[in-house]
């Protein structure tokens, strides 16, 4: 029984690395079987298709995700700190790939947005999801800022929260194109200036 768990398991930590590098497209079940080292029955055992191993990887994922974006959240003491906290946390793998790969791989859910945009339509609904959540995280911590006085009354909470969010997918696609770590030191900076923070 146990290694049936760790057949699946395996298949899904090959789905979130290679999905992450090369996308959904040009990824195949049989490079993903032979990456995880188990056989193509294994993996229809477990998933009926390529788009349910993604949803449960991006599932999987995304959990993990979250759950260190809100310890983050408790690590500071003012809702801006929280925030560029949080916007740390969202570019940090970034930081860690071009570390160790020399390449930037850009952020998983906004590269499969882009590429499945409107061809997959429940892959595309749950990373509608993953972005409302992080929207929400972040429309929290504006409206602190906003109680605080630091940010002011100018646009609706979560249409400043929305915008955030796509500042942060925005730099990271930028930094992805040109390889270069550089330009994710502007994310905070722009995001800032977003909210109309000296």
């Amino acid at each position: 029984m146990g290694r049936t768990s760790d057949a699946r398991d395996r298949i899904l930590d090959s789905s979130r690395r290679l999905m992450r590098t090369r996308g959904y497209t040009a990824l195949g079940v049989a490079e993903i079987c032979a990456d995880a080292g188990v056989r193509k029955g294994s993996f229809y055992h477990f998933f009926d298709s390529k788009q349910a191993l993604t949803l449960e990887m991006l599932e999987s994922r995304w959990a993990e995700e979250r759950r260190s974006l809100e310890a983050v959240l408790d690590r500071a003491d003012t809702p801006l700190e929280r925030l560029r906290n949080l916007v740390e946390c969202l570019i940090s793998a970034q930081r860690a790939d071009y570390g160790e790969e020399g390449a930037i791989h850009g952020c998983v859910y906004g590269n499969l947005a882009l590429e499945l945009s409107g061809r997959e339509p429940e892959v595309s609904a749950r990373l509608v999801g993953v972005f409302d959540e992080q929207a929400d995280m972040v429309a929290r911590l504006v409206a602190e800022a906003r109680e605080a006085g630091v940010v002011g009354e100018e646009r609706e909470v979560h249409a400043l929260a929305r915008s955030v969010v796509a500042q942060i997918e925005g730099g990271v696609l930028l930094a992805r194109v040109r390889n270069d770590p550089g330009l994710l030191d502007e994310v905070w900076p722009s995001v800032q200036r977003l909210l109309g923070i000296a």
